[in-house]
This record gives structure tokens, sequence and C-alpha cells, in this order.
């Protein structure tokens, strides 16, 4: 009887690692269609970190909250992850990344029939640019000599102002702003128009806090189930339900 019940033990164990898991919590603000409140699965970020940590045995909870408290938050270790942020070299310093899992082309936006043309940070001098507090634009954009930086607390905020006369440009993913609009305020859209090359094409990462002791484990999970999913099927399938290709 002891030998079978440590046989059965020794299964158990070595099964263990198929069924680990537990709760982890992740915090966006609303950034539609990656982040989205209204939307049944949370949004195109939320989804796919569900599916990647569902295969490691994973639950995920969501908290919607502004970005500069998300970051905050998770830096500290009171929640587990960002939902979705861009890398940079202050980040490094407070958080382990994941491997990407989409791309972000951030766009310059400006007044319908303004005639500026944006080519490149030269053209830019000069002019009241209205950017996202706590965002991680490049240090090069932010630090041009000339350029007027002008920080809010979010998206809208800016369009309404640019639409206002208040600043020249504000800038954006292209998908995250026409999303945003159609649903915070419709009619700003067709005000508004993006102009020029992208500014950047910046991969999307999922965030744990150096001061979480989970922070390598819960990543490794979403690393493993992102390339779980991905060989699956179960990524295209979510980027084709939002009507985006894979990375």
């Amino acid at each position: 009887m002891r030998r079978v019940l440590l046989v059965m033990f020794t299964i158990f164990f070595i099964a263990m690692p198929c069924f680990a898991g537990g709760v982890v919590s992740m915090a966006s603000d609303p950034w539609p269609p990656f982040a989205d409140p209204a939307h049944p699965h949370g949004g195109l970020s939320v989804e796919i970190a569900k599916a990647a940590f569902g295969t490691q045995g994973y639950t995920v909870t969501m908290e919607f909250m502004p970005w500069a408290r998300v970051i905050q938050t998770v830096s500290l270790g009171e929640l587990d992850l960002v939902a979705g942020a861009w890398m940079s070299d202050e980040r490094k310093e407070n958080f382990m990344f994941s491997e990407p899992f989409l791309i972000n082309e951030i766009r310059f936006i400006k007044r319908k029939g303004d005639p500026f043309k944006y080519s490149g940070l030269e053209t830019l001098p000069g002019l009241k640019v209205g950017v996202i507090r706590s965002y991680s634009y490049s240090d090069e954009f932010m630090n041009y000599p000339g350029v007027i930086i002008e920080p809010v607390n979010n998206f809208i905020t800016n369009i309404r102002k640019l639409v206002a006369g208040r600043i020249d440009l504000t800038l954006e993913d292209e998908i995250v702003g026409m999303n945003s609009l159609s649903i915070l305020d419709p009619a700003l859209a067709g005000n508004i128009e993006f102009t020029g090359p992208s500014l950047a094409s910046k991969p999307l990462y999922v965030l744990s806090g150096l001061k979480n002791p989970r922070h390598k484990e819960i990543i490794e999970a979403f690393n493993k189930g992102l390339k779980e999913i991905k060989a699956n099927g179960t990524y295209d399938r979510i980027m084709a339900s939002y009507g985006m290709k894979q990375l």
C-alpha cells in the first residue's frame, strides 16, 4: 500500500507543472481596441494575455485605471502585470518585459485641412505637440530642440485641444486613435487626420514589476503560453476577430 501511495504521489508531483498557475492580476488604462472596458473580453491585448496564461493554468483578472497609476501600481508589485506597454530604458529599470505580441504604429495627428505634413522630426520645431503622461515616447522626439511638449492624462483630451486650436499636433497608434474616437466622441473623427510616416513602430509587451517576487514566473508563463497559442491557431483567431493580422 505504501508503495502504491508513493507511486501515486510521484505521478502527481511530476504532473504538477502542467497544472501550476494561480491568479494573475493585470491592469491598463482604456486603450481600445487593445484594452477596452466595454469589450466583453477586455480588448485585444487582454484577450491574448488571457489565452496565453490559460494554457499555463493561470486565471487573469483585469482592472482599468489611469495610465500613470497602472505603471506605479505594477512597478510596486501591487498588481502583477501591465496589459500592454512599450519598452524604454527607464522602464527596463523597474520592469521585466515579455516577448512582444503586437506592433503599434505611432503617427502624428493634425486638424483636418491643416497644410502641415510630417516628414521627420525636423518639421516639428515651433509646434505644440500633445502627449500623454507616462507614455514611452522616444527620447529623441521628447527632447528635440524647439518642439513644445504639452502632456495631458488621456488621448481624448489631446484631440479636443487639437480641434480647439490649443495644440498643433498630437500622436497615437492609428488603430487606437480611430477606435477611441468612435467610442468616446465620434463627431471629432471628422475634424482630424493622420499625417506622414510613422514616428515609430512600437512592439507591445506585457510587463511585470521587478519588485514583484513572481515577476520571472509570470513573464516566463506568458512567453510559453504565447508560443503555444501561436502554434495552435488561437492567436490568429483572436487577431482576426479584431480585423488584424498576426505579428
